[in-house]
């Protein structure tokens, strides 16, 4: 159709835009906690992945992703750098770690068995993710202790149950080093992970932006000389 036009048009400048698009979902589950809780090794444990693995803090400095199998189904994790407090101000690049866990449906808080405080640093986590966004804290957790292959965390494992089951918390307790009960938080992550699928497909509402064109600008201006009428399809009207 009109394959040899007889009509020919002058082209004009187009309108120009920059756009900044994000995708947000970059994994199905993310893993969080402080630096040096082992998450490196977690996601070295549930996959094929080879994270940077490093005794001293802050050896993860970009998400390292990992698929999981679990049930016949394929899952996308990510080992998120570690967040600190004060991370919602954007101390230790927390800003740019946390805009990465807003990009993940489910998440994996791992914690060290072994530090000095483990329900508190799990709470300062859960903090600094509300702050900086109030539904990063709502996202649905998997709770981990890890480094159950130390002494003496294995000793505090009834301890730390009580006073996460009074808070009303199920926790898992693993080792990422040796692969102790990495199955069970396999299983566990499958059936929330499906539970969150569920819930996405029944409530997610697809938006669909349309650009209006914008309006023809005209701008009439007295000169020495006399009006001047400056339009785009005037222009182009005489340049034809």
């Amino acid at each position: 159709t009109n394959q040899a036009p007889k009509l020919a048009q002058t082209g004009v400048l187009g309108q120009s835009k920059i756009l900044i698009l994000e995708l947000k979902l970059i994994a199905d589950a993310g893993i969080v906690g402080l630096p040096n809780a082992g998450k490196s090794s977690l996601l070295g444990a549930l996959s094929a992945a080879k994270p940077r693995v490093g005794a001293y803090p802050f050896t993860t400095l970009e998400p390292a992703l990992g698929v999981i199998e679990a049930a016949n189904r394929r899952w996308v994790v990510a080992d998120v750098p570690g967040l600190i407090e004060d991370a919602h101000l954007g101390k230790g690049l927390g800003h740019q770690f946390l805009r990465h866990v807003s990009r993940t449906r489910v998440l994996v808080h791992l914690i060290d068995g072994s530090a000095a405080e483990p329900v508190n640093n799990m709470v300062k986590i859960n903090i600094e993710l509300s702050l900086y966004d109030p539904l990063l804290g709502q996202k649905p957790q998997v709770v981990v202790v890890n480094k159950i292959d130390l002494e003496v965390v294995k000793e505090r494992i009834p301890e730390l149950k009580k006073t996460f089951g009074a808070a009303g918390i199920g926790v898992l307790f693993i080792s990422a080093a040796t692969g102790e009960g990495v199955d069970a938080l396999l299983a566990e992550l499958d059936r929330v992970l499906q539970a969150q699928a569920l819930c996405e497909d029944e409530s997610e509402v697809i938006k669909i932006y349309r650009p209006e064109p914008e309006k023809e600008k005209v701008t009439v201006t007295l000169d020495t000389d006399g009006w001047h009428v400056q339009s785009d399809e005037f222009e182009r009207l005489v340049d034809g």
